[in-house]
């Protein structure tokens, strides 16, 4: 398996893009099969909306006790308004969570060091210009993440995230992955402004970052490909074709 696999992969897009859905279609294709069309082997997932969640979960327990938040408030202030839903207190926590995704990778080489030779890391994550967009996240990954990854972006519009985000919001799940979603002000607030066309302007191949360079390949998904397997499958072929032949130049 070494060396017909991509170590990394950074899977980025707006909320409901349909990065979850990506995941989840390649969880249901057998190993040869994600090798041999997309080169990507056994693969582990570093996704920090369930650390975003949990920090949300433990500031309201916190709370419960009679003790101040530690972390996020439950209220926002958009367009003039105070409006209902989490928040951080510091748009640093942002980059924190990247940090949190660095240290974790960190951890799987270290308790294997031939992890590359089988497993693909997923790497997932979405940002909006309002907390720093892709442009700020980026440089706090890690030389060895940076050194090792590829990025693939999943492109929607701004009304078709808001579409999607809609359509799976079950508000008694707010925690599960392919089914959390924002309220209609909540993601205008913090994704409807985005910088990835600025961000990966500057090479039609390559995301430059602190002297690393990232080869990326855009998954278009508008109209909507992800909730058709076959499409999905032909399409994700031909973006992880791509990353491949990028990546062999680097």
């Amino acid at each position: 398996m070494a060396g017909n696999i991509l170590d990394i992969i950074i899977l980025n897009g707006r909320p409901a893009a349909g990065k979850s859905e990506v995941i989840d279609y390649l969880k249901s294709v057998s190993l040869e099969e994600r090798i041999r069309r997309f080169h990507i082997g056994q693969f582990e997932e570093f996704d920090d909306f369930p650390i975003l969640w949990e920090r949300f979960e433990d500031d309201d327990l916190w709370e419960k006790h009679g003790r101040p938040r530690l972390i996020s408030d439950k209220t926002f202030e958009y367009e003039g308004k105070i409006l209902e839903g989490y928040n951080f207190k510091d748009l640093f926590f942002w980059h924190w969570l990247i940090e949190k995704l660095n240290l974790f990778y960190a951890k799987a080489l270290r308790d294997d060091p031939g992890y590359h030779e089988h497993t693909t890391a997923i790497f997932e994550f979405a940002r909006g210009s309002q907390h720093g967009g892709f442009s700020e996240a980026y440089p706090y990954l890690s030389d060895d993440v940076l050194s090792r990854a590829c990025t693939m972006y999943i492109k929607v519009s701004w009304e078709e995230s808001l579409r999607k985000n809609r359509r799976r919001y079950n508000p008694d799940r707010p925690d599960s992955i392919l089914e959390h979603a924002l309220e209609d002000k909540k993601i205008e607030y913090l994704y409807k402004e985005s910088d990835w066309e600025e961000f990966s302007s500057k090479d039609p191949g390559f995301l430059l970052v602190k002297g690393n360079k990232v080869p990326y390949a855009i998954f278009d998904n508008e109209p909507e490909k992800t909730d058709k397997p076959e499409v999905l499958g032909k399409h994700l072929e031909e973006v992880c074709t791509r990353l491949w032949t990028l990546n062999q130049k680097r």
